[in-house]
């Protein structure tokens, strides 16, 4: 077991450095139009992965900005599977759990933690967003699952097992190995189970994805990914590995990131493509939306411009860049670039048909369903 206890938990959260925030040069202007429907104010409404904060940027982030505060209340999303670490050291993972710790306490009119279904409906009822948080990467368990127990007493309720690259529990999806789970990896799916923390399969590979799949007793997510059948990258899951996902009972959450096309910005009608497509394959119980974003919106200028290539060379000089990491393409949807982008694909997916039942379901429903499944 760790040596990191709850007095080091909270010591590291008052001694985190706070360095200058650099402003990410972010703007929103709300645009529901006149046919705005209604039964979004009502839906528990669940971006499967996103963030309050800066998001997919070279930017250092510290703090919340009053900006993003209120465009996290103003986007009506209930709640955000929030990325809280997975790689790195134990204290560095400790350390941005603290960080989002002292946020929460820096606004609790706004923002609250969420570790259970009951505290999803206490966050719409306070019309607060919670935060779920994950991680997007299980190396920092090492050898070690008793950290599994751990992280999760700490309210890690997600866990992706790989993140592109390979690490001890098996191959991510840029791996050409594909070699799947490790039997660590078989070990710390059990574990994750016996935790009931979800088990997130997003940025796995081929063989990894089948075999968490196969291996968990609990429905299992890719809680931000997109349909192969479409847009052949590897960030994306085929057919058949969202039809065996939505058997299990799980969820795909369709981001909003350039992997939904090939080589060009993506854009709404992408991402409604790949939605329905999910649908058609999974079902419509199984399709949610995880856009990997910030809530609050990206303003295109020449320092974003900047800061986004320096982000892209950076995860391409890591080895963690995916294709389809472009400078020239960025990493949002210009038609949704807004805190209120899960209603504006509703409104999308309303006028081409799509039952209100099913609309609901997509923004939230069949996420929180999987989150009872799952947490109990």
């Amino acid at each position: 077991m760790t040596s990191i206890s709850r007095r080091n938990f909270t010591r590291l959260a008052t001694a985190m450095t706070v360095a200058p925030l650099v402003p990410l040069q972010l703007a929103w202007g709300k645009q529901p139009g006149p046919d705005q429907w209604p039964g979004y104010s009502r839906a528990i409404v669940i971006d499967f992965l996103a963030s309050p904060g800066p998001f997919n940027t070279s930017e250092r982030f510290t703090t919340l900005s009053p900006d993003m505060v209120a465009n996290a209340v103003a986007s009506g999303i209930t709640a955000v599977n929030l990325t809280v670490g997975g790689g790195g050291t134990v204290e560095d993972n400790f350390g941005r759990i603290a960080m989002w710790e002292r946020e929460i306490a820096a606004h609790p009119e706004s923002l609250m933690r969420i570790r259970t279904v009951n505290d999803l409906q206490a966050a719409k009822q306070q019309k607060k967003l919670g935060l779920i948080y994950g991680f997007q990467d299980a190396s920092v368990f090492g050898s070690d699952l008793s950290r599994i127990e751990l992280f999760s007493s700490f309210g890690v309720r997600i866990v992706q097992l790989t993140y592109n690259v390979r690490n001890l529990i098996g191959d991510g999806c840029l791996e050409s190995a594909n070699g799947g789970l490790s039997q660590l990896g078989r070990n710390a799916v059990a574990e994750l189970n016996a935790r009931k923390v979800l088990i997130d399969l997003s940025h796995c590979g081929q063989q990894t994805t089948a075999d968490g799949i196969r291996e968990s007793k609990a429905p299992v997510a890719f809680t931000h990914s997109g349909c192969n059948a479409i847009a052949q990258r590897p960030r994306n899951k085929r057919d058949e590995e969202l039809k065996a996902m939505a058997d299990k009972g799980g969820v795909i959450g369709i981001y909003m990131m350039p992997f939904l096309t090939m080589g060009v910005q993506t854009s709404d009608q992408d991402v409604i493509r790949h939605i329905e497509h999910a649908v058609n394959v999974c079902g419509e119980d199984h399709v949610g939306i995880g856009s990997d974003l910030s809530i609050t919106p990206h303003k295109v200028t020449d320092a974003y411009k900047k800061s986004h290539a320096e982000f892209v060379a950076m995860r391409q000089k890591q080895g963690i860049a995916a294709p389809g990491e472009d400078p020239n393409v960025y990493m949002f949807v210009p038609e949704l670039n807004a805190p209120n982008r899960l209603e504006l694909i509703a409104e999308r997916l309303l006028k081409k048909g799509h039952t209100e039942a099913r609309v609901e379901k997509i923004i939230g429903g069949n996420t929180v369903r999987l989150l009872r499944d799952v947490w109990g």
